[in-house]
């Protein structure tokens, strides 16, 4: 029972998970006014600009006590119940020059009659910058921990229903960090960034696909180095065009074969404008980028040497093998229209990676209360390097979304800032590269001064990156796939309670495993104060998987009581 429901949890939480709205290589002229600069440095400034310039700071240290019961409805009719103890903090601060927020979680599993439920789990997520010298140059960093589950055809889940075992757990590290500069020398604007990520993967034992199959090459560990710089000036300052130049560079090691992704490229832009809210942009320059890595080691049979971890082990003495190679001219055009400092679009085609490229968004903030944003990207990278970007992109004011049964992250945080989800980056931890594409529109709303829901629908393909003649051969070209939609609301009932309702759809297909799946599921939370900082909790949720892999549907269902303290 215990791994049909682990199956169930694991595919099913993937529907929380929104795809990553920023890519490792994202570039290109997405100002009308400024003709140009890097994309990601200007969103990081214009979040500053709208946050109200002083806050005081918030800080809500918690334990919680509680009990669960996981019931397996069909095709068995098996019960599992355990003990969940947890500590943590939620923070939050916004001030003129600073600001941040992080949810932080130690949790402890104990489980009845079944060792294997026993756990201990420190989960969180933070992202926050400070000001070297204030409106020019600072320094920002984010971070994650996530307890996860590896399914048996390389898909990671954040969100799991219940404490999981020591066969099946699995856990996320990611964090990076680096300083940000925005100046103006004369007319010309001067922008550049450097970020360091690192990345890490901890699964204990090898995943195979069937019994007595290949294993899976789950991801390691990685490292990432991303610089940019840009300058530009404004239409109608030296020229009635806005004209703009940028430089990047992107790295990712990724332990696994001694992967490697580099990108690097140059490039200039120029703005024409139409009206005042609305131009034609375009831009052409060079790129290198080069995906390589070392085969296996390979055992006196010539199958592949599998370390204690389950991966495969590197021959460092073989020569490096190129998966993807292309060097040449790049060029997109597109519009962007900004009638107000509410409403952004963009929209922009052209050619990189030897193929046509699509990318563009658009951000609508009718008041402070609602917003909606709609994110189409295209990018090469490693798993690291995603997750690290899809880091940069959350804002620095949110609260964490977690699993109101198990306290886990869902993978999005709440805030009306935009780019509030993770992303497809979790949507699979294989080590191989892979070129992501999709798009996600996501709508955030306050409703009246106590409720607050949220909707977000998406999809996400993911191709794989890798040299033939190698152990990894196998996942060059093949894809995976995912459509999804969830929608939230949580609210006060009165001044002593609350509640929180989600539910997630999601179809899934796996070109690994030739195999689809249909998840549905539903959960509600209802918490009442009792005295002071002391309130009791209760949470529900049903959960249903229609899949080829398993073999039959399973549906599952959970229950949560306990009590928890705020300080």
């Amino acid at each position: 029972m215990m791994k049909r429901v682990q199956y169930l949890s694991s595919i099913a939480a993937i529907a929380l998970v929104m795809p990553a709205i920023a890519q490792a290589q994202a570039y290109g002229p997405d100002d009308a006014v400024t003709g140009g600069g890097d994309r990601s440095e200007r969103s990081s400034r214009d979040e500053r600009s709208e946050r109200p310039q002083r806050k005081r700071a918030t800080v809500t240290p918690y334990i919680e006590v509680s009990q669960v019961v996981l019931a397996e409805l069909s095709p068995n009719d098996d019960v599992v119940t355990f003990s969940q103890v947890a500590a943590g903090v939620d923070a939050s601060v916004q001030g003129r020059n600073n600001g941040g927020s992080v949810s932080l979680r130690y949790e402890r599993n104990i489980g009845y009659g079944d060792a294997a439920l026993d756990s201990d789990t420190v989960t969180g997520i933070a992202r926050g910058y400070a000001s070297v010298v204030p409106q020019v140059l600072t320094v920002e960093a984010g971070a994650l921990a996530a307890r996860t589950q590896v399914d048996n055809g390389g898909g990671a889940s954040l969100n799991p229903v219940e404490g999981l075992g020591a066969e099946d757990e699995s856990r996320i590290y990611s964090a990076y960090a680096g300083p940000n500069l925005a100046t103006k020398v004369g007319e010309v604007a001067v922008s550049a960034n450097y970020r360091f990520g690192y990345t890490r993967v901890e699964a204990p034992d090898a995943v195979v696909t069937t019994p007595g199959g290949p294993a899976v090459d789950v991801f390691d560990d990685s490292t990432t180095h991303s610089a940019n710089a840009s300058l530009g000036v404004k239409p109608n300052t030296v020229l009635p065009v806005g004209l703009g130049a940028g430089a990047g560079f992107y790295q990712e090691d990724i332990s696994n074969l001694d992967q490697r992704v580099r990108d690097v490229y140059v490039r200039g832009d120029v703005t024409v404008p139409v009206t005042s809210e609305f131009a034609v942009v375009g831009g052409v320059g060079y790129e290198d980028v080069k995906v390589s890595s070392r085969d296996a080691v390979l055992d006196a049979g010539g199958a592949p040497v599998i370390d204690a971890d389950g991966r495969f082990v590197t021959d460092t003495s073989a020569p490096r093998q190129i998966a993807f190679e292309t060097d040449g001219l790049i060029w997109d055009v597109g519009v962007v229209w900004r009638p107000s400092r509410r409403t952004a679009f963009e929209a922009h085609y052209g050619r990189r990676y030897d193929s046509d490229t699509y990318y563009g968004s658009f951000a609508y903030a009718p008041n402070a209360r609602s917003s909606v944003n709609l994110s189409v990207y295209d990018g090469v990278a490693g798993f690291g390097g995603v997750l690290n970007n899809a880091l940069v992109a959350l804002p620095t004011n949110f609260e964490a979304n977690r699993n109101p049964l198990t306290g886990d992250l869902n993978g999005c945080v709440t805030s009306l800032e935009g780019g509030n989800c993770l992303g497809g980056a979790l949507g699979s931890v294989r080590s191989a590269v892979f070129r992501s594409r999709g798009g996600v529109l996501s709508y955030s709303r306050a409703v009246g001064s106590r409720m607050n829901a949220s909707v977000g629908i998406g999809y996400d393909r993911r191709t794989f990156i890798a040299a033939q003649g190698t152990v990894l051969a196998g996942a060059d070209g093949l894809s995976e796939e995912s459509f999804y939609g969830s929608i939230a609301v949580s609210g006060e009932l009165g001044r002593n309670a609350g509640f929180s309702v989600n539910a997630y759809a999601n179809y899934l297909t796996s070109d690994f495993t030739d195999t689809d799946a249909t998840i549905l599921g539903a959960s509600a939370a209802y918490r009442r104060y009792i005295y002071g900082g002391l309130s009791a909790r209760a949470a529900v949720a049903l959960d249903y998987l229609n899949s080829e892999a398993a073999g039959e549907d399973l549906k599952t269902a959970s229950a949560l009581v306990g009590l928890r303290y705020d300080f």
